[in-house]
């Protein structure tokens, strides 16, 4: 993706990488996720690919919450990649809230 690209190219002259050397897996990263593969491999003096091991992106951390977000975004809020107003991955009419009763609240 061409905007997770210039968010390397920030990061890693910011911490003075090597920008030529291999590059972890980045599907899912935000770019705090970047930042932090690249803080942590300029403070432990390792490799992007090491030191991502290190690195666990919030789209796996908090899945649910993020498609929920999305959700609640489609129709509503502005499309930053390609203009517009977000459009719905899944239409709502197919999500189904499963509502447990009897259980207390964890709010």
């Amino acid at each position: 993706m061409e905007q997770r690209e210039a968010i390397w190219r920030i990061y890693l002259d910011m911490f003075e990488l090597d920008a030529e050397q291999p590059r972890p897996t980045d599907n899912g990263w935000t770019g705090a996720e970047i930042r932090a593969c690249c803080r942590l491999a300029a403070l432990l003096d390792v490799p992007l690919t090491q030191a991502a091991q290190n690195v666990v992106p919030v789209s796996r951390t908090a899945g649910e919450s993020v498609e929920h977000l999305r959700q609640w975004a489609a129709g509503r809020c502005l499309d930053a990649d390609r203009g517009g107003i977000v459009a719905a991955s899944n239409p709502r009419s197919t999500h189904r809230r499963r509502v447990r009763r009897g259980e207390p609240s964890q709010n």
